[in-house]
């Protein structure tokens, strides 16, 4: 099992909140894959879970990302 330290994840990201974030949106979209691609590619990379591939990703600099604001609806 591998450990992420609040302060790895905070390194690429600028907090760990939004690094966690990061992290489980990229598991998430990494899941829409068919089962057979996801699991090649977690084997490839030495991990068995999604959520441990995308926060070893994100805490070695491989995963980027870019912040959308949200637009305010007027009520």
């Amino acid at each position: 099992m591998e450990v992420f330290t609040p302060q790895e994840v905070a390194r690429h990201t600028g907090s760990k909140y939004r690094g966690i974030l990061v992290a489980a949106r990229f598991a998430r979209y990494l899941n829409e894959f068919p089962r057979e691609t996801t699991a090649n590619f977690a084997r490839i990379e030495g991990v068995k879970k999604l959520t441990t591939l995308s926060l070893k990703k994100l805490t070695s600099g491989e995963l980027t990302f870019r912040e959308l604001r949200r637009r305010r609806t007027e009520a």
